[in-house]
């Protein structure tokens, strides 16, 4: 009875299998933190943020737990000496001549704290108020990922949130639903996994439940063997796959992490060019990355022609209507991004491609199965399959959508959201996409000694987007995309002040290499 997930005993609460697989992966070298960062433009009262953080995020219990490991398992217990205060730091950054800080001095800090561990005799939590950033101020939030994934502390976040100044002061409203969104790829993903995994866990449940019954009925047990079989098959593909290919993204880790993001990119105008390529946003998002990738290694001095790097990226499996709970729901695909393909359009076919392809596979229902068996087994089979997987990719990649209207948080309006992921096992460098207010942002990070500088990784997606866009613009696009397109980007036979224009000049005096 003790292992079941939720079972309590002497006042403790047992961890489920899969939160306790990332709360067992915490390394040194690897710390598994989900770190975010919200700017503002004006300042925050500080106390302002005490009473939201009281009102809003402590309404989840889960939050005054701390996570505790005994030899039967990981545990929620209550922090009988929990003080806000311990959680809720202020802090400022300064920049030349005593100003200020800008992007770099923030940059900076957040990298500090990606680097540092949270302290386990606690809550595993924490907020810094910058209260002198760039003319207003920005705060860091370091969650543990064994509290949530991505589309859970997404809803979190929201619930903290208001429409208004005022509605953000109020008291708290019911939890914040999974907002409308336009990334399609959550939605076209997860619909064909949550079939294949409702399915094998209803008959899971049946066998347990009903016992020898069920098995009387070969027609059941038939659909059980085959969905068995599917994820056996699938489990050995994993197990077989060869190792990720060797570039400088890869090597022994080191403690230090480095964080960067970029301006962010027009949502419309990469709905709109995904559109006229017959691709997702997703595509479009995971080829530009692939491209910043390969001018970095260009760059470099290395071989980048042919390679192709491996990345992981997460899958939700979670209902969209639960979406506001807590505890890590999703599963992992391997895809093969595009680095060693120069043309822009090309790649984000070949996304778009290898992307089809996983729609409907039970990879995603193999990884959490896996994850959740492994976090109720030995630590030591955990940390060979972490190690399995550190193995076969190179880059965590996540995307999550956020609302397309603006939100205000304590009183004051969000003006940019980022957010970087943990890697497990030897992934050195995660990337995070994040949809807010009609923009989508950028955010990745690094192991410090295999990539010093990700602010030239992340500043090159502008500008593998542009090139994106300049030969779509010159594509033959149907022509039922044409007036998308010159709403997006202007009129493509205009001036050189309009995006089309811009376009048409550069191709002038040759694409940028």
């Amino acid at each position: 009875m003790a292992s079941i997930p939720g079972f309590t005993v002497l006042g403790r609460e047992r961890m489920s299998g899969v939160d306790t697989a990332w709360l067992r992966m915490e390394h040194p070298t690897n710390l598994m933190m989900i770190v975010g960062v919200m700017m503002f433009a004006d300042k925050i009262d500080f106390k302002k943020l005490q009473s939201t953080l009281e009102q809003r995020f402590l309404t989840y219990p889960r939050f005054k737990q701390k996570a505790v490991q005994d030899p039967t398992g990981a545990w929620w217990e209550t922090d009988k000496k929990f003080d806000l205060p311990n959680h809720v730091k202020r802090i400022k950054v300064t920049g030349k001549n005593g100003k200020p800080g800008g992007k770099k001095e923030l940059e900076d800090l957040v990298s500090q704290l990606a680097s540092e561990p949270l302290d386990f005799t606690r809550p595993l939590w924490q907020f810094h108020l910058v209260e002198n950033y760039n003319g207003g101020c920005a705060l860091i939030t370091r969650i543990h990922h064994c509290y949530a994934d991505g589309i859970a502390l997404i809803s979190v976040m929201l619930s903290l949130t208001g429409e208004s100044a005022e509605a953000s002061l109020a008291r708290p409203l019911p939890v914040a639903k999974r907002p409308r969104t336009e990334m399609d790829f959550w939605t076209s993903v997860t619909k064909p996994m949550a079939s294949v995994w409702s399915g094998a866990m209803k008959l899971t449940r049946g066998l347990v439940e009903q016992g020898l019954e069920i098995a009387k009925d070969p027609a059941t047990m038939r659909e059980f063997a085959t969905k068995g079989m599917e994820l056996a098959d699938e489990l050995r593909k994993i197990a077989m796959m060869p190792p990720d290919t060797p570039t400088r993204f890869k090597g022994n880790l080191g403690r230090a992490k480095r964080v960067a993001w970029c301006e962010p990119l027009s949502l419309a105008e990469v709905k709109v060019i995904g559109k006229a390529l017959g691709c997702s946003i997703n595509d479009v998002l995971l080829a530009t990355a692939s491209g910043a990738l390969r001018d970095y290694l260009d760059k470099k001095g290395d071989q980048a022609d042919g390679v192709e790097v491996r990345a992981i990226v997460p899958v939700n499996l979670r209902p969209i209507e639960k979406a506001h709970e807590l505890g890590n729901q999703f599963g992992l695909v391997f895809v093969e991004l595009p680095v060693g393909v120069e043309d822009p359009v090309e790649r984000v076919h070949l996304v778009n491609e290898r992307m089809a392809a996983l729609k409907g596979s039970p990879q995603p229902v193999v990884a959490f199965v896996l994850l959740s068996a492994v976090g109720l087994g030995p630590k030591i089979l955990q940390n060979q399959i972490a190690s399995l997987i550190g193995r076969n990719a190179t880059s965590v990649m996540t995307n999550v959508p956020g609302p397309q209207t603006p939100l205000f948080f304590a009183g004051r309006e969000i003006t940019e959201i980022d957010f970087w992921v943990p890697q497990s096992g030897g992934i050195g460098m995660g990337l995070s996409i994040l949809t807010y207010n009609g923009k989508v942002q950028f955010g990745l990070i690094t192991d410090s000694g295999l990539v010093p500088d990700p602010d030239t990784i992340i500043n090159q997606f502008a500008e593998e987007f542009e090139r994106l866009v300049m030969m779509t613009l010159m594509g033959p696009y149907g022509p039922e995309f044409s007036g998308e397109l010159e709403r997006a980007f202007g009129d493509t036979r205009g001036s050189d002040a309009t995006a089309g224009g811009l376009a048409k000049k550069k191709l002038k005096r040759g694409l940028p290499k």
